[in-house]
């Protein structure tokens, strides 16, 4: 055999012998009714669905528990639930359209599409493009958190207008910085370039094709008597039902709702020729594997993978060392896990009604399913994992808490704190005197966004939410140097350490400081 031949075969039977055997046909999956049954209980989920889809078919698709606690309406695979952030790969396959009828560069300048599109730095304003916004790389990161909503009574414009005030996190394509906003801003380039709403866009184009006839873009399009799952949370180590909450003016990031059985139809748009769907071809192959391509290599957090990149609205990683294309999401009460293998034309889309890491767990065993894996407990992995951080969390909590300080009193009366407050970026918020004679702080004139204050210490106080699957947060008052209130200081807490045990601790948090209007 010839030297070049022979070096050729030595390499293939190395690639071989290095691959985790596949499965060339379906494999049995009747265990997972079993498997879901006991991960529903040690997680303390209330509702479950998942689907599986292999060979552009879908070849499981179940639902599990109850769309509510306390009702007896069962989940099916029909049942719509909030699907987060998995909405910015859809926003991505949206523009990658435009792209293809020649209307958008993934390297345009977002300003020669949208004029008013305005960051605080002027240069970055005339250089970031569409693959900037969908790849988090802007540098701007989260104004509220993943579960608080920022001006949630305002337009997207409105939220997009604020961003000129925001500072940067990281520079402008130095780094990964998550960003909500700027997805809404990708998805508002489909109005400034066809005239319709990214919500119009989004059920038209992708949704009517794909036979998602039942998905939307907004809570508001849903109704309380068809088949949807209602949000839970734990709060103080209880699992509960939670109010519905508006993401509209952020939509493009993750305000979409739909079922396990219609999200199987959006994966078989995205495996085998990817951007095809029954023969009919919605997007171009190129621009669809364009959003399967990393863009942006990460740091790998998972211990199972060698490798970690972001693309156009898809995590890239591996399992088993087969690549994978996934997104998670996580809105209030609602949580999704979505896993493509594209080698293998296997795709995996989990969906609860509460918060939980079983998700991951479900979704990688089935995986291994497919690869002919060896026997691995996700489930108690995740599970051994997820009570370590909650213990470590809880402790932390209460070191918080065990450093305040009893027996202090204000500075003022506390009529001296009422007020209205001003930031360029977080706008207007207002304290004032409840009936109980307590203090209570809206924030844009919404009594949704408001917190009655608990004095902690000195001029600082913890603000409870009305809303209690909002949690908690801290403020506090500074005086100016005679001796009145001046400025009104907010921690939002961008992404707690574990939600469950509350808004505290959080090493992603940001200060603001109000400033005291004198009328």
């Amino acid at each position: 055999m010839p030297r070049l031949l022979r070096s050729a075969a030595a390499l293939l039977v190395l690639c071989l012998l290095a691959a985790p055997p596949l499965v060339a046909q379906t494999p049995d999956l009747d265990w997972v009714d079993d498997y879901v049954e006991q991960g529903m209980d040690d997680w303390d989920i209330p509702g479950l669905a998942v689907a599986v889809v292999h060979d552009d078919e879908i070849v499981f698709a179940e639902g599990y528990g109850v769309r509510e606690l306390g009702e007896p309406e069962p989940v099916d695979e029909h049942t719509l639930f909030g699907v987060a952030s998995t909405t910015k790969a859809m926003t991505a396959t949206s523009l990658a359209m435009l792209v293809d009828e020649g209307e958008l560069h993934w390297d345009d300048p977002v300003i020669d599409h949208m004029p008013e599109f305005r960051l605080s730095d002027p240069w970055v304003t005339r250089h970031v493009t569409p693959r900037d916004l969908l790849t988090h790389q802007v540098g701007v990161g989260r104004m509220t958190g993943n579960r608080l909503r920022f001006l949630p009574d305002r337009e997207r414009s409105e939220v997009l207008e604020q961003m000129r005030h925001h500072e940067f996190e990281e520079p402008f394509r130095q780094d990964y910085v998550y960003s909500n906003v700027m997805y809404s801003a990708a998805g508002e380039l489909i109005p400034a370039i066809t005239d319709r709403s990214w919500d119009a866009f989004m059920m038209e184009e992708l949704f009517e094709p794909l036979g998602m006839d039942r998905s939307n873009t907004s809570i508001t399009m849903l109704d309380d008597n068809e088949n949807v799952a209602w949000p839970h949370q734990e709060i103080e180590g209880d699992v509960q039902p939670i109010p519905q909450r508006n993401f509209d003016n952020v939509g493009p990031s993750a305000s979409v709702n739909t079922s396990v059985h219609e999200m199987a139809q959006w994966m078989r748009l995205q495996l085998g020729t990817p951007g095809a769907y029954e023969g009919e071809r919605l997007v171009s192959e190129e621009q669809m594997r364009e959003t399967h391509h990393p863009q942006k290599v990460q740091q790998v957090s998972d211990p199972h993978e060698e490798m970690a990149a972001y693309g156009l609205g898809w995590g890239i990683g591996e399992h088993r060392g087969v690549r994978t294309l996934e997104h998670g999401g996580a809105t209030d009460g609602m949580n999704t896990q979505l896993t493509l293998m594209p080698t293998e034309d296997v795709g995996v889309v989990v969906v609860t009604n509460t918060f939980n890491w079983f998700r991951m767990a479900l979704a990688n065993e089935i995986l291994d399913a497919f690869v002919d894996a060896p026997d691995t407990d996700w489930h108690a992995q995740y599970l051994s994992s997820y009570e370590q951080l909650y213990e470590n969390a809880m402790e932390r909590r209460e070191a918080i808490e065990a450093q305040r300080e009893e027996g202090t009193s204000t500075t003022l009366d506390l009529d001296a704190y009422t007020g209205t407050y001003t930031d360029d970026l977080y706008l207007n918020a207002e304290v004032y005197e409840t009936d109980d004679g307590d203090l209570a702080l809206t924030f844009w004139d919404n009594e949704e966004m408001t917190l009655d204050l608990e004095h902690w210490h000195h001029d600082t106080f913890r603000g409870h939410w009305r809303n209690p699957a909002m949690r908690e947060k801290f403020v506090w008052f500074d005086m100016d140097d005679s001796g009145e209130v001046a400025t009104l200081n907010v921690r939002w807490t961008l992404r707690p350490v574990l939600l469950q045990v509350g808004a505290y601790p959080t090493d992603y948090y940001r200060v603001v400081e109000f400033e005291r209007t004198h009328e």
